[in-house]
């Protein structure tokens, strides 16, 4: 009697677990119904300025050698009037990005460009603290920021500056996009997620008036949007989320430009892309235990409430999915101790969970690379690697998202940078400042220094020992699979355990193989 007990309980446990992913498939549907519900609701500015507001453009970076020229020079290409234009670019670099990105600043300075290249004592807050930092100098009255692994084109401030027109914009986004999209299997799954954040979330929550967050990069901040929600604050490790919610929670609008874009360097190997979902994801659990209940509390109508408490406790999402992998061997062992065949209905109801859980994800996606003009049938082709990646990398944020529950923010680990090319694998090194080319910028009497290697990162050593964790997970659910197979027949064979298991092992094996050998099953290519 205690082992059917406990069997049952086993079982109970799982379909909640399976239960509560399903809820939040269903908050996917809702986005993507959302989505096209207010899709083509135009977002135009309430005017023209007469003058174009004074705007400066931070560019944080910390040892980001192998692209620290290119966004620099990118960034003197900007068009937009040179007496309301400066550039900081905000160094709290240990290694030799230093003298790069002096070398590049006093080039636009010799261009007539004004460009600060701004150096602190102490890298306190990491990029929170340096664009903090920054702000004590800026003359701005807008703040544009790029990233290090950005190329900003020239037209990005033209093209949303008239947005600010209107005196309740605190902030424009501007849409990612993606330089090296096809380097690889990864970077390809990759680019699908991201497109599914941009394009169905960003959409759906900006143009419905609900909270949306700024990216920390690609966009425009209003001076005194910033200052008047407190400013930028280290106590998470997503400052742009946090600042985004505060901003939002003193009256301030969002815009999101779907159709104003910035490309970017994706991650090109499962090091790097595990160190930047777990900063992310560990950041926006912060950002869910500090803001979450100042939200709820607010006097903010309910739909946005609702869609907060979904915003900010997504990354729980990754705990259910470690739970269930978990639970899904003992639901087999426990159906199979049991003498009565599984009901029918029981078997149904596994069938429309799974579907619920794994369908809405896949639509969402698929909606997001239709409406950026993407073919159906790649898109297809990238599911299984999209699918392997949501699940394997499961793990990893389940971690982080558990660490910033408990704990406060931690170091800010950068996300390795490789200077990776509209998916050639190339090295940085684009044409000069105004256009120039190449052999034009190098002809200067000093000499841009050349990148040194960093030593490993933090996320690079924790990433070794997770994708043996990962790899005994996948081991551990195999076992499932062959019990399955074996002892529980047709029954399992036909419930929703065995398509999950199938899922799980070849999300965690992938990612455990990317990790220790990223040049495997399609990942970065030689150089």
């Amino acid at each position: 009697m205690d082992g059917l007990l406990l069997g049952r309980a086993i079982l109970a446990a799982y379909v909640a677990v399976l239960s509560l992913l399903c809820v939040y498939g269903l908050h996917r549907c809702f986005l993507v119904a959302l989505y096209y519900r207010h899709r083509r609701k135009p977002v135009l500015p309430a005017g023209q300025f007469v003058d174009l507001p004074a705007i400066t453009v931070q560019l944080p970076m910390y040892n980001e050698a192998s692209v620290a020229a290119r966004v620099i020079e990118a960034a003197g290409r900007i068009e937009y009037p040179r007496d309301r234009f400066e550039i900081q670019v905000l160094d709290d670099s240990t290694d030799n990005t230093s003298e790069i990105a002096a070398e590049s600043a006093r080039r636009l300075r010799a261009a007539g460009i004004t460009a600060h290249h701004v150096r602190r004592s102490s890298r306190v807050g990491y990029k929170a603290g340096a664009l903090q930092h920054g702000l004590t100098s800026a003359r701005g009255e807008l703040v544009a920021i790029f990233d290090a692994d950005f190329v900003p084109p020239p037209r990005i401030l033209l093209d949303s500056v008239a947005h600010f027109t209107d005196a309740r914009v605190g902030a424009v986004q501007c849409r990612w996009d993606h330089l090296n999209r096809d380097d690889s299997v990864l970077t390809r799954a990759q680019s699908i997620l991201l497109d599914g954040h941009f394009i169905v979330e960003h959409v759906a929550r900006n143009r419905s008036g609900r909270f949306m967050s700024f990216n920390g990069t690609a966009g425009i901040w209003r001076r005194a949007a910033i200052d008047d929600a407190g400013g930028w604050q280290h106590d998470t490790l997503t400052e742009d989320l946090d600042l985004s919610y505060r901003a939002q929670l003193r009256g301030w609008r969002f815009v999101f430009l779907p159709n104003v874009t910035s490309p970017a360097e994706l991650p090109p190997e499962m090091n790097a892309f595990k160190a930047q979902q777990h900063r992310w994801t560990k950041g926006g659990a912060q950002t869910c235990v500090k803001l979450l209940a100042t939200v709820l509390r607010s006097r903010l109508p309910l739909r946005v409430k609702v869609e907060a408490f979904f915003h900010l406790t997504g990354n729980l999402v990754y705990v259910l999915m470690v739970l269930l992998a978990l639970l899904l061997g003992p639901a087999i062992l426990a159906r199979a101790s049991m003498d009565a065949p599984m009901p029918a209905w029981q078997m149904a109801v596994e069938w429309v969970l799974f579907l619920v859980g794994t369908g809405s994800a896949l639509m969402f996606y698929v909606v997001s690379q239709r409406e950026i003009g993407r073919g159906m049938l790649g898109t297809l082709a990238a599911i299984p690697s999209l699918m392997a990646l949501g699940v394997g990398i499961a793990f990893n944020n389940a971690l982080a998202a558990l660490d910033g529950l408990i704990r406060p923010a931690g170091e800010f680990v950068r996300t390795p940078k490789f200077g990776r090319t509209a998916g050639k694998g190339e090295a940085s090194g684009t044409g000069g400042v105004g256009g120039e080319p190449a052999a034009a910028r190098d002809k200067p009497t000093r000499a841009t220094p050349r990148p040194r290697p960093n030593p490993p990162s933090a996320g690079q050593v924790r990433g070794r020992w997770q994708a043996w964790a990962e790899l005994g997970m996948a081991a551990y659910l195999t076992v499932f699979v062959v019990c399955a197979l074996l002892t529980d027949g047709w029954a399992a064979r036909v419930s929703a355990v065995l398509p999950f298991l199938a899922i799980f092992v070849g999300g965690y094996v992938y990612v455990a193989v990317q990790t220790l050998a990223p040049r495997a099953l399609g990942g970065i290519p030689a150089a």
